[in-house]
């Protein structure tokens, strides 16, 4: 029954790579469940309240909830569109939720807000519109985005892994290590990782991934027992140890079971922002909001269908109907929960490299997000730098296909390499769709071949200059 309704031999897999990538995913995005909640439970909305309307935060409440939200439409995502893609609340739209819109008014109006982004967003899946738009991506170009993600999550790896890290000053934003020096015992957890991964990869071994996260989580535990390492920044304290571990501190709780609290789900007010600031700034924020959602899922879902083989000869996802309704679904289903925009994580890429071809590796990593519902504790043993080693190993894999893409037509090339180069150096998917989008038009235009060019991509690249103007049009309107 399995195999007839996910079609796993058909896409070469078995039940337990399924299994595997399901589980290989969930550990490298369980991170989530404790960054959600210091990004948007920390946070004070324009009333000075925390999430959940206390004077105190209330992180359990927001982890509880986040995990939830992740389980259930991964579950769905799974269950609905077949496809090996997890989904949880998205990094960089829970922290603009945070600063630049709870701020301006309560937590329940903002969340209302995300709420009608994802409704929206729903009713362009419906319409056919998000479909037709990435249909009319032109095909090397959405190698290019495959490829630049690769190298985006690649380098999410090695920042959240301490490899590479802010300088704050200085004449670059990076460096290696701690000011040019690698330091502490997690960066060798962290190598000691990827290095076990790549081997347990050149022998062939299954599972390579998943046992380097498992290995590196032990060594991690038995290395914090024995010295005493501690988080690289101590909250209470307000002090920063550069030889710290990064998010988790892997030490083995008192207790591996938690009674979740699911108070925040409903606390949304649909239209209260409206009441708050101008019906202008609502719509721009709203705006903002869509086109953040309506492009990073279409580069996720391009990224995965191409590492694992799931797209046909134009680079189209079959089914990617399906995957968007899901998606912007759970869009909604973020704000209706309190715990912002939910969308398509790019981390499941380590769960494709793991073997997974099919919707019940999602269905596995949502069920893992359920039981972390309970099994909070459990999960904020495994560090950064135990986890990390599979995105940089994903990151190689996306990157292959690269050869794909004439670099002898500068049509095409310029577009691809600023696609690719953006996302990382940006930190934002986005942002290289879109300066791939503006130029890609740009240049066909220029070189007198419009007629390549999709009527559907000058209007989007029309809205991405919108996006990329947003500041001094914000000034202009006042």
């Amino acid at each position: 029954m399995l195999d007839s309704y996910f079609k796993i031999s058909q896409r070469g897999s078995t039940v337990g790579q399924e299994v595997r990538g399901g589980v290989v995913t969930f550990f490298t995005m369980a991170y989530i469940v404790a960054l959600n909640p210091l990004i948007i439970g920390l946070a004070k909305d324009g009333e000075g309240k925390f999430l959940g309307g206390g004077d105190a935060p209330n992180l359990a409440l927001v982890a509880a909830a986040t995990a939830l939200v992740a389980g259930v439409m991964s579950i769905l995502m799974g269950a609905v569109a077949n496809f090996p893609l997890a989904l949880a609340t998205g990094l960089g739209l829970n922290t603009f939720v945070a600063v630049g819109i709870a701020s301006q008014m309560t937590w329940a109006d903002a969340m209302g807000l995300v709420v009608l982004e994802g409704l929206i967003i729903t009713v362009l899946v419906l319409t056919g519109f998000r479909v037709a738009v990435f249909k009319a991506v032109p095909t090397q170009l959405k190698v290019a985005i495959s490829v630049g993600i690769g190298l985006f999550i690649a380098l999410i790896g090695l920042v959240d892994a301490g490899f590479v890290r802010r300088t704050g000053s200085g004449p670059v934003p990076v460096t290696l290590g701690d000011g040019g020096t690698l330091v502490g015992w997690p960066i060798i957890v962290f190598a000691f990782g990827l290095i076990l991964t790549i081997g347990l990869m050149v022998r062939k071994i299954k599972a390579a991934i998943l046992i380097g996260i498992v290995v590196s989580t032990i060594a991690a535990i038995a290395i914090e027992s024995s010295f005493k390492i501690g988080p690289n920044f101590d909250g209470a304290t307000r002090t920063v140890n550069p030889k710290g571990w990064g998010l988790n501190v892997p030490a083995m709780p008192d207790s591996v079971v938690a009674t979740p609290d699911f108070g925040l789900l409903g606390q949304f007010n649909l239209f209260g922002s409206f009441e708050k600031i101008s019906l202008v700034s609502a719509l721009l924020i709203i705006f903002s909001l869509l086109l953040a959602d309506f492009f990073d899922t279409m580069g996720t879902m391009t990224a995965i269908g191409q590492e694992s083989g799931l797209v046909d000869r134009d680079g189209n996802v079959p089914g990617a109907e399906r995957i968007l309704l899901v998606d912007s679904l759970a869009a909604a289903a973020g704000g209706a929960a309190g715990v912002s925009s939910n969308t398509s994580y790019i981390e499941s890429a380590a769960g494709v490299g793991e073997g997974a071809r099919t919707g019940l590796a999602s269905i596995v990593t949502g069920i893992c997000f359920l039981l972390t519902t309970f099994l909070a504790p459990l999960v904020a043993i495994i560090p950064y730098e135990a986890a990390t080693p599979a995105l940089i190993i994903v990151g190689f894999l996306m990157m292959t296909g690269i050869k794909q893409i004439d670099w002898d037509d500068l049509g095409i090339a310029i577009p691809a390499f600023l696609t690719i180069i953006l996302m990382p150096f940006t930190y934002n998917i986005s942002v290289g769709i879109g300066a791939g989008f503006v130029t890609y038009v740009v240049i066909r235009f220029i070189q007198g071949r419009k007629s390549e060019i999709h009527p559907l991509l000058f209007l989007v690249s029309g809205l991405f200059m919108v996006y990329f103007l947003a500041s001094p049009i914000n000034s202009w309107i006042g």
